[in-house]
């Protein structure tokens, strides 16, 4: 089945799904539901208890005399309603500038940030969780000598600070929190993976220094350039998904790569990948790309994710022999051509495309090893056979579309 990147699930089957691992899903380790359940006091928890309470009975006296004053202006008694509508007034009052007030103690909707001095560090730990702790200004972590993997997934971060003396941090996790610039990160020589997924930034930068890094994950931001990463020349995985990048550009130095995550993006070409020979996983779904090129230096690439495109034609893979799941779904695809060559095939996933003739599964024989098969929603599935004739055409067949096969 497919691979997908840490914003998603590794593995799953309906290709409805397809590449909104960023929109939909949360990431990465389960353990961010940690922390979900906030302790309120018994003795707060009380107060509150009374207060709503007290409040409550005030309201219902003062409607009650509401109620009886309606009464008397509904019998014609003109003090009835002179004071009806003086009540009404106050309460309208009332409620407004409780409103206000609760506003600004409690923001809707809004959590507030806890002190970082309510929360105790272990000076030895090697691992810190601290997600979903609504931390909302990173200090105190000096104390931290040991530490090489620090976690701050969904607090309420708003600058990267306070990190100079973790000169052991392996790996930092800031995903899913207000940061708009990468920045003092410099000291951090020894990071080999850094996720600021999910936040607010608009430029790659600050990255310069980190040369030992090897993962990196900035999905879901507001990029609209690949820029500033010539120096990382170890990495090995860039995740760029659900940006705003309208090219393919400035990766030539990180010819140690070897997966690029580029999907839901703006991305009209497909180019500058001729230095990434070493390049195993390629995706670039959900982008603007008409036509399947530049690929021919790509000799290691095992995966191609190319669904929800505009492309028409399958063509250019002549030099990627080595792939192994080709997903081409959601194009303007008519025929099955230029992939006779791929023998290594185990995926093949054309649904959601054009295609009408049965001759063309021809092209996918030479998949001796050839397992699943995606070809719903062209019109060949209207075929009353389409099932059978697609097991009688690719027997080494095990899944065809959501369905296993029976034997």
């Amino acid at each position: 089945m497919r691979y997908w990147s840490r914003a998603g699930p590794l593995r799953f089957s309906p290709p409805a799904l397809e590449f909104h691992w960023l929109a939909q899903l949360r990431a990465g380790s389960p353990d961010w539901l940690r922390g979900l359940r906030r302790q309120i006091p018994e003795r707060g928890r009380a107060a509150n208890m009374a207060a709503e309470h007290g409040a409550g009975q005030q309201l219902s006296q003062e409607m009650m005399e509401v109620d009886r004053r309606m009464e008397s202006e509904e019998s014609g008694d003109e003090e009835g309603k002179k004071q009806s509508s003086g009540i009404v007034a106050d309460l309208s009052e009332h409620s407004l500038k409780d409103g206000e007030e609760r506003g600004k103690e409690e923001p809707a909707g809004q959590e507030l940030p806890v002190d970082m001095e309510t929360i105790t560090l272990d000076r030895d730990a090697e691992d810190i969780d601290l997600n979903h702790c609504r931390i909302g200004k990173m200090e105190g972590f000096e104390v931290l000598k040991k530490v090489k993997t620090l976690c701050l997934r969904q607090n309420l971060i708003k600058c990267i600070e306070n990190l100079e003396e973790l000169h052991s941090l392996r790996e930092l996790d800031l995903y899913d929190n207000q940061i708009k610039k990468i920045e003092n990160l410099d000291t951090l020589t020894e990071l080999e993976i850094l996720d600021i997924s999910f936040n607010l930034l608009r430029n790659i930068e600050g990255v310069d220094k980190l040369t030992k890094l090897k993962k990196l994950f900035l999905v879901n931001n507001k990029i609209n350039k690949i820029e500033n990463l010539s120096n990382l020349c170890q990495l090995e995985m860039l995740e760029l998904g659900s940006n705003r990048i309208r090219a393919i550009e400035n990766i030539d130095t990180l010819t140690n790569l070897d997966s690029l995550f580029l999907g839901k993006n703006k991305i009209t070409k497909l180019q500058n990948l001729d230095a990434l020979s070493n390049l195993t996983v390629l995706s670039i779904q959900s982008n603007r790309l008409t036509k399947m090129e530049g690929l021919q230096s790509l000799v290691n690439l095992r995966e191609l994710y190319l669904s929800h495109n505009g492309i028409e034609v399958i063509e250019g893979l002549e030099n990627n022999n080595k792939l192994t799941m080709l997903d081409i779904a959601a194009n303007r695809i008519k025929k099955i051509e230029n992939i006779s060559h791929l023998t290594e095939l185990l995926e093949f996933w054309m649904n959601d495309n054009l295609l009408e003739s049965w001759s063309d599964l021809d092209e996918l024989k030479g998949a001796k090893n050839l397992e699943t098969v995606y070809l719903e929603r062209n019109p060949l599935q209207k075929d009353p056979q389409y099932r059978r004739k697609v097991m009688l055409a690719l027997p080494s067949v095990r899944q065809i579309d959501a369905t296993f096969v029976r034997f």
